[in-house]
């Protein structure tokens, strides 16, 4: 009796053990499915990426080309390099300043 139900229990136990490796199994064959559908999807992104996004192309080459005239504007107009150097610093630290209250969409 007793040797019966140690080979009822062995037997038990080795088809929990071939379930149990067959769940490992499919659950590494779906991860790695999963893995290379997230490596071959591009990524979506959504709302703005950096902060270079938020003008438009035509916003940011104004900021730029009216910053250009400003310092060459400065650097014709004034002849004292250190005052030079120092409005320039000074309309680089003014800039996003400027740009908010004149470009901000909100």
């Amino acid at each position: 009796m007793s040797k019966e139900r140690a080979r009822r229990r062995e037997a038990r136990r080795a088809e929990l053990e071939r379930e149990r490796a067959a769940r490992a199994r499919r659950v590494a064959r779906r991860d790695r499915r999963r893995a290379v559908v997230r490596r071959l999807t591009p990524a979506v992104r959504r709302g703005r990426t950096g902060r270079l996004r938020r003008h438009s192309r035509g916003e940011r080459a104004a900021i730029v080309l009216l910053t250009g005239a400003a310092v060459a504007g400065i650097w014709s107009f004034v002849d004292d390099l250190a005052l030079r150097l120092a409005l320039v610093v000074l309309l680089l630290l003014v800039l996003p300043a400027v740009v908010v209250i004149a470009l901000d969409r909100r």
